[in-house]
């Protein structure tokens, strides 16, 4: 590896893990990612750690779950005393350079004392409130108000590929944050480029959003060609570093902060446990990533901030992640399958994700605006993923099911208590009928864990 690589990660708002190709989409929305996810390393299983724009964010920049940087919510500034990536890698010798959306500022345009130490600062804290799909309006490092040209994805994107054209003498980490396949707030539509939405009305429906009611016949088809849309650009910005011969000597990133339920788990688009909302599509390329492989161990954004600090050459950096290199380079083999997931603002919830279960609780008397957290939670669901990856069969106080629900109650219990520093006590379901109804086979569902 070269000593300083350039790092750069491509970021995505509210995106589905099922837009890929590689997870089963057979709309050929994400070409490009599919390909170079092939050629370099796919996480096929990677998750936000908290299903909401702000909270996730500010995971990613700092390493730490919402309730350690108090960032639990939306509308929450981060803290200035919170360590970011962009400080971590100025000390090394990178430039660092912020694009696009940030929502962890106080206003627009956002204060450089609350930029996260980014240098270069090209960005709207609320972007998809100071532009919109045809008028990207965001602001410099002088807060001026700067008009960028073209569809937002592009407009964005461009923006990237010239900074990256200046700057490819010296080892940059550059952030490139879209707002889609987020939704246009005002107008509560996803307005792709003219054209595109007409591609893909009346074509395929991932199940969970066919079985369950919800805004996804309304709202899909423009999703689908933000999408498209931004594996295109995504493409460009890797032709971008072809034809300057970086490739071999940065690191490209594309995740995205959380996925889109389309109002089928609660009255909006995100804010659950279910794989709608928490699971995202991502992948490393460049440089030492380019294996030709898949990770299939349980990644979490908190392991993309520590991996970005690892490839710097970081060392004693604090993390609630870690690092993905050893998987990368078949050294790990302990690492531990669990993906610990804190829900605010629908409600004060916690989940468990392993390989095979989910399991959540919640905390029906809490303030999910104003509180963070409870020591006082009710189980709400269990899914056995093998059997049910789209979650359509809630398992929870099926007795059958009491000896895998205790071990994942007791593991969820230790994350909070962790992470927390919470004494915290989960009510058990009440009983429901006996599941001969479904199908079980005896035994069957304790299988694995």
């Amino acid at each position: 590896m070269k000593n300083k690589p350039n790092i750069i990660v491509f970021f995505t708002d509210q995106q589905r893990w099922d837009t890929s190709g590689l997870h089963g989409n057979p709309l050929s929305l994400m070409e490009n990612f599919d390909h170079y996810a092939q050629e370099g390393t796919h996480l096929f299983n990677s998750f936000t750690c908290q299903p909401v724009c702000g909270p996730a964010r500010a995971s990613l920049q700092t390493g730490k779950y919402a309730t350690k940087t108090g960032v639990f919510r939306n509308h929450i500034t981060l803290n200035k005393n919170q360590k970011t990536l962009a400080q971590y890698l100025n000390k090394e010798g990178y430039e660092t350079a912020y694009i696009g959306k940030w929502h962890l500022g106080s206003s627009d345009p956002v204060k450089k004392n609350e930029r996260g130490g980014y240098n270069y600062w090209l960005a709207s804290n609320l972007l998809e409130f100071t532009s919109d799909s045809y008028d990207t309006i965001i602001y410099d490092k002088n807060n001026k108000k700067i008009k960028l040209p073209g569809y937002r994805i592009d407009a964005i994107v461009d923006a990237a590929i010239r900074y990256i054209n200046q700057k490819k003498k010296k080892p940059f980490f550059l952030f490139i944050s879209l707002i889609e396949p987020h939704h246009q707030n005002h107008t509560d539509d996803y307005p792709p480029p003219i054209g595109y939405r007409e591609k893909y009305a009346g074509r395929w429906v991932p199940p969970d959003l066919q079985t369950l009611k919800g805004s996804a016949h309304q709202h899909l088809a423009g999703y689908f060609g933000m999408t498209k849309r931004i594996d295109e650009a995504y493409g460009r910005l890797i032709d971008s570093l072809l034809s300057l011969k970086l490739m071999d000597d940065s690191v490209l990133f594309f995740t995205s902060d959380h996925g889109n339920n389309f109002k089928t788990r609660n009255e909006e688009y995100k804010r659950s446990c279910h794989e709608s909302s928490i699971r995202v599509p991502s992948s490393v390329i460049g440089n030492i990533f380019e294996q030709g492989g898949r990770i299939k161990n349980l990644i979490s954004i908190l392991d993309i901030h520590a991996t970005i600090l690892d490839i710097a050459g970081i060392k004693n950096f604090q993390s609630d992640g870690k690092s993905i290199l050893p998987l990368v380079m078949k050294k790990n083999n302990k690492w531990i399958d669990e993906i610990f997931i804190q829900i605010s603002e629908s409600q004060v919830g916690r989940s468990l994700r392993t390989k095979k279960w989910k399991y959540s609780v919640n905390s029906p008397e809490s303030d999910p605006w104003n509180e963070q957290g409870s020591n006082q939670y009710t189980e709400q669901f269990l899914y056995n993923l093998d059997a049910d990856p789209y979650e359509l069969n809630n398992l929870i106080g099926i007795k059958e099911f009491n000896t895998i629900t205790k071990k994942l109650r007791d593991k969820l219990t230790q994350y909070i208590n962790k992470h927390e520093n919470l004494k915290t006590n989960i009510k058990k379901a009440n009983n429901v009928n006996n599941p001969g109804q479904l199908g079980l086979e005896p035994g069957s569902f304790m299988d694995g864990y």
